[in-house]
């Protein structure tokens, strides 16, 4: 009975491969069912798409111009997200003043910008970065507030009655008890804004940033208007995927790592 949870997790390790690929195999089994000339999209054609398009190297130039985009829309959101959050959560005049102006913008979502960020920005990276920026802002804002109003206010007291600044209380008090929370919104926020930046590159279907690649929302949308290639669309969903779980499981490490607190039990 001591070795039940290495169990569990070898149980889980290979039910999580053999999963995908049954799934890959019921697939390519439908698939000989198709006419010679179906369009339609097959696990061996999608398997020799995917190493053409790393062979010519423009599914890396398009994921690497995606993925800047999002870090550095991101980032720019998290500092300033976290950064409002904790003035929101530590000020409760703050907060009354600027929570109807969030709670009206935060609904809405990143995609019905882009009209606007188009005619202000034209379609290259500043647009880019406009929506995903907004994507990011609110989760990270919204679990910043909770975050600092879940910390426990007999460790503020007990500092104030320290004869600490406020600035220290801060960064040495406040920040450290939210930290969890804002990492779980830096999570979120990081899957919207992957999620953001492939539709506007798919919405604005044109390169943009100037590089050899729109990124790979347009190299999607290209495949769909001007090749009609299938297999080559579902090599773009597939490291779409694999992307975003690379970031969730970055995220989740970085949780682990910054509060180790919280995996004692």
């Amino acid at each position: 009975m001591t070795h039940m949870p290495g169990n569990r997790h070898t149980l889980s390790v290979v039910g999580a491969i053999l999963l995908p690929l049954l799934l890959i195999s019921i697939w390519q089994w439908w698939s000989l069912s198709l006419p010679a000339n179906s369009a339609a999209p097959v696990p061996s054609k999608v398997a020799i798409s995917f190493i053409e398009m790393i062979k010519a190297g423009e599914l890396l130039n398009a994921t690497f111009q995606s993925l800047s985009r999002v870090l550095l829309g991101f980032c720019l959101a998290a500092v300033l997200g976290i950064s409002l959050g904790l003035l929101m959560g530590s000020i409760p005049p703050v907060r009354e003043s600027l929570d109807p102006i969030v709670e009206s913008f935060r609904p809405i979502a990143p995609m019905a910008i882009l009209p606007i960020a188009i005619l202000w920005f034209g379609t290259g990276t500043p647009t880019a970065l406009a929506i995903v920026g907004y994507a990011s802002f609110f989760p990270v804002l919204i679990n910043t507030i909770h975050g600092v109003s879940r910390v426990d206010r007999k460790l503020v007291l007990a500092a104030k009655t320290m004869d600490i600044s406020q600035t220290r209380i801060l960064f040495r008090v406040i920040f450290p008890g939210a930290l969890p929370f804002i990492i779980l919104g830096s999570r979120l926020a990081m899957g919207v804004a992957w999620t953001a930046i492939i539709a506007a590159e798919l919405a604005v279907g044109a390169k943009s940033g100037g590089g050899t690649s729109g990124g790979i929302g347009q190299m999607m949308f290209v495949f769909f208007a001007y090749n009609s290639d299938l297999n080559a669309i579902v090599v773009c969903m597939v490291v779409v995927g694999l992307v975003a779980l690379l970031i969730d499981k970055l995220f989740r490490f970085a949780e682990r790592i910054l509060t180790p607190w919280r995996n004692q039990s």
